[in-house]
């Protein structure tokens, strides 16, 4: 038997009162929240069904997360707190003093920083001792001194080794504290050493060897090994007793451990004796400290809009490489899309169901992304900490703030690449959607005109950016000019396709396709240009800045001559040993003794030797000064004015003592001025190398002495002189040694020139250097002249990266179009093509949007590295001293690379494509 339940009766129900209808509000937002609900089951099926193309944006999403979330983390954990610093610098000391003034001082809470409480910023202390110390801290206190860091040269296997050295008793355990040890024992006299991981790789060394001084005067025994947890670095511990106290001006910090607590009283009383106090807890005395990560200075807001718009490009590179995907998703979802609004969908809702793919799959890549970054920094921190910042890195933690951000960006991302592909698929017809026919693209004028706009207004910005040398407002101008030619390539692509009518077959299908496929096409093809662009006018600012620079360089010497210069004045070799070196290292016998002036002054005396120049050829400005417009324009004019922009602090002349026997070697003079230069200076005469000094056959000498703070009265003299009538070089002012005792100086060794035809090798430089050492410790410096760097490298690694932007997106697009595009191959394997036709097709797809991309790329970059190089001389041509202008180049290794990244991209396409055609029954 069924029991049914009774019908009511018909007629109002007076026992339930009707409730009151939704406000309009909360039912348009409890609508909107349905459809968002249904559109994100919608995407999240649609991943699944779609696995490949879920996998491909995933990738490219991930890939830029992952490594900023790296980098993030690392720096995360870099930058230590400041009880970190504190921990690292205290070790198992109770505080930290520095002996800063005589007088009281004010610090902040943390003992970072200080000034003087009188105002007075020259109120320097001496250097402290341990007795003062003593007298500070009490009886029952502790303490230990460190010293500053010292520079060591010693003997490695392979040449002279520069190691930094910390002055540290390693037996005292408020020291000990701050090192780790890996074996061995502290050093405990003078001649024994602990050095740290690194410098026992670097100089081939274990316990118990010997590392011996450059000059080969001490010797170290090394008999421990220790790390440094702020440096990773080669570093060696010495004992206080090797090294003597050799500025007495110098700083030392003490580790003190103080009996009972050290509170706000302590750090009170010695701030009042100078002493700043660095304690693990923040005293309550100091002025509050800058907070962790720091302040951001007025200075810093243009570096934070540059990287934000940096950040901008890169985002809208990954937008324009992840949008095609999505539009070739919405094509093949057209079917679907078209039920939804059959089933009453207006365009709102087809729009969020696109949209929903890109929030979806953002969500996934950034999820992805975060998760590997911060494994990948976690579990790499060793490499970092040993290869890249060279110490140890704080407590564990991931910066959750930046993670955040990224993910937010991520997501921004996918949704931006599905912004273009969900109004397309709102705009679809319903009837064209559900019979499987695909819509024609309609070229709107507005997004031409659009484009236009923003690439005319956006390089008149960057030229106005370059004008103001503002980076921020450059890259703003070049980001609204990329903008513009994104709207404008689908019109491009309209054209390309009409004009692909006397192509053959292959290049005439693959123009057709991306013309219909405009929404997949154009975004690949702005990525390309975006890249290669980017690429471009960076490859054309460097070569013009490089060729600037060697333009305006002024060498030391004439090229391939060396100059060597003595370490230490006790001991020194001499001339026939140089030449003798020289000769079997160098294959030169060209050796000259180089003498400057010594001055006739005591203690912190100081003199200067200048030529003077004749009163009618003085400027009447200084170049330091700052000059109005009106009279900068009358300093550009002035004939007596043009002097170069190095010259900036007014021009100089080095004052050097020859009687002609270094002359040549160091000017590059031939024999016949060599000879007459050398007969006036054996005369008492002086030689100088800027005519501008001689006068009337005459060259005025001044001299200024001045002795500790007491100026003597100037002595200008007039030599008979001689101005070389070209030199290499810097200005130099040549006395002889009559001139240079009649103006009170006298002569103090400088070092030896070298000349050679063309610069020595590294290898013979090595050799020459080992040869010198028996004779004392040297320094060397060789004239590479105008061109000492090439920047080809940086140059291709710049076209290498757009390359690889290039292949990645013709790689992408052309696989999509193939999935896209495959109806279109059963019928062409149906009428009896070829199996290579796809081949040669895939190459065409390819040829279209590396080719296309590749050549609005260049041309934008050439563009605009013209507007910025133009701007910036122009803004220059108004300053004086006027700076050497930039010339326009163009960087052929930068092109050359981008004109066969097509090729490759084309090449790439034919290998990696099946020749097969597919054959598909088809129900119609």
């Amino acid at each position: 038997m069924t029991l049914r339940r009774a019908s009511r009766a018909p007629g109002p129900d007076v026992g339930t009162p009707e409730s009151p209808p939704a406000p309009p509000g909360r039912r348009r937002f409890a609508e909107m929240a349905g459809s968002w609900r249904t559109a994100l089951r919608i995407a999240r099926r649609e991943s699944r069904r779609a696995r490949k193309r879920t996998a491909l944006v995933l990738a490219m999403i991930a890939l830029p997360v992952l490594v900023l979330s790296f980098l993030a983390v690392s720096y995360d954990m870099a930058e230590l707190t400041p009880q970190e610093r504190v921990d690292r610098r205290l070790g198992v000391a109770d505080a930290e003093l520095r002996w800063f003034a005589d007088t009281p001082i004010d610090q902040d809470e943390w003992g970072e920083s200080w000034y003087p409480r009188n105002g007075d910023p020259e109120a320097f202390s001496h250097q402290a001792t341990a007795a003062e110390v003593a007298a500070l801290l009490g009886p029952d206190s502790r303490f230990t001194e460190l010293r500053g860091e010292v520079s060591l040269t010693v003997q490695g296997p392979e040449g002279d080794e520069n190691i930094r050295g910390r002055v540290l008793d390693l037996t005292d355990p408020l020291a000990r504290g701050l090192v780790r040890f890996r074996s061995g024992r502290a050093p405990q006299q003078p001649g024994e050493v602990a050095v740290s991981p690194a410098a026992l790789r670097r100089l081939d060394l274990r316990l118990g060897s010997a590392v011996a001084t450059a000059d080969g005067t001490t010797a170290y025994t090394v008999v421990g090994v220790v790390e440094f947890p702020d440096d990773l670095g080669a570093v060696v511990a010495l004992h206080p007793s090797a090294v003597p106290r050799a500025d007495p001006q110098a700083v030392s910090s003490w580790l003190v451990d103080v009996p009972g607590s050290d509170d706000a009283a302590l750090v009170a009383r010695l701030n009042d004796r100078g002493v700043v106090v660095t304690t693990r807890e923040p005293n309550g005395t100091g002025t509050p400290a800058r907070r962790w990560l720091g302040s951001v200075a007025p200075g810093d807001a243009d570096d934070l809009s540059t990287g934000v718009l940096i950040a901008g490009l890169g985002l809208l590179e990954v937008v324009l490489l992840v949008g095609p995907a999505f539009a070739v998703g919405v094509r093949r979802r057209r079917r679907d899309l078209a039920l939804v609004a059959v089933a009453g969908g207006d365009a709102a809702q087809l729009r969020r169901v696109v949209l929903a793919d890109g929030v979806v799959l953002g969500v996934l890549g950034a999820a992805v992304g975060l998760l590997l970054g911060v494994s990948a920094a976690f579990a790499g921190r060793p490499l970092m900490e040993q290869y890249v910042f060279g110490a140890r890195l704080g407590g564990y933690r991931c910066w959750p703030a930046a993670l955040l951000a990224l993910g937010g960006v991520a997501v921004l991302a996918g949704v931006l690449a599905a912004l273009a592909p969900a109004w397309m698929a709102a705009r679809q017809d319903v009837s064209a959607g559900l019979a499987g026919r695909r819509t024609p693209p309609s070229s709107q004028t507005r997004w031409l005109v659009l484009g236009l706009t923003l690439a005319g207004g956006g390089a008149a910005l960057a030229a106005y950016g370059a004008t103001q040398t503002s980076a921020a407002v450059i890259l703003t101008g070049l980001i609204l000019g990329e903008l513009g030619l994104v709207c404008c390539t689908p019109t491009l692509i309209g054209v390309l396709a009409r004009l692909g009518r006397l192509l053959p077959l292959a290049p005439r299908i693959a123009l057709r396709d991306a013309s219909r496929n405009r929404a997949a096409a154009a975004p690949a093809i702005c990525a390309v240009m975006a890249a290669v662009a980017s690429s471009v006018a960076l490859g054309g600012y460097l070569a013009s800045d490089h060729v600037r620079d060697a333009s305006t360089y002024q060498p030391l010497l004439p090229t391939g001559h060396l100059l060597v210069n003595p370490a230490s004045e006790a001991r020194q070799p001499t001339l026939t040993q140089v030449t003798a070196a020289a000769r079997e290292h160098l294959g030169t016998d060209a050796v000259a003794p180089v003498q400057g002036i010594a001055c006739a002054t005591t203690g912190n005396g100081y003199c200067d030797v200048t030529p003077q120049l004749p009163p009618e050829q003085v400027c009447p400005w200084q170049p330091g000064e700052v000059l109005s417009a009106a009279y900068r324009r009358q300093a550009r004019a002035d004939p007596r004015c043009q002097i170069r922009d190095t010259d900036f602090y007014g021009p100089s002349a080095r004052p050097l003592v020859d009687d002609g026997t270094a002359l040549p070697l160091l000017t590059g003079a031939d024999a016949a001025v060599t000879a007459t230069a050398t007969s006036v200076l054996r005369s008492g005469g002086v030689v100088v190398t800027d005519p501008r000094y001689l006068h009337d056959g005459r060259v005025t000498v001044r001299v200024t002495q001045v002795d500790g703070e007491v100026e003597r009265p100037p002595v200008t003299v007039d030599f008979p002189g001689y101005a070389l009538p070209a030199s290499v070089g810097e200005s130099r002012l040549l006395l002889s040694a009559a001139s240079a005792r009649s103006l009170g100086l006298g002569l103090s060794p400088v070092g030896w020139v070298i000349g050679a035809t063309t610069p020595p090798d590294e290898d013979r430089q090595e050799r020459f250097f080992m040869a010198m050492r028996p004779f004392g410790s040297v320094s060397l410096s060789v004239e590479y002249g105008a061109a000492p760097s090439d920047i080809s490298p940086l140059l291709l690694l710049l076209a290498a990266a757009a390359g690889l932007i290039t292949v990645g997106a013709a790689g992408i697009a052309t696989a999509l179009a193939a999935a896209e595009g495959r109806a279109e191959l059963s019928t062409l394997a149906a009428v009896g093509a070829a199996p290579a036709v796809r081949r040669l097709l895939a190459i065409c797809q390819a040829g279209v949007i590396a080719g296309l991309g590749s050549v609005l790329g260049i041309v934008a970059g050439l563009g605009t590295a013209a507007i910025v190089l133009f701007s910036v001389n122009r803004q220059y041509a108004t300053d004086w001293p006027t700076p050497a202008p930039y010339p326009y180049l163009v960087p052929w290794p930068v092109l050359g690379v981008l004109v066969l990244v097509p090729l490759v991209a084309m090449l790439g396409a034919g290998l990696f494509t099946r020749a097969r055609l597919p054959i598909e029954r088809r129900l119609d």
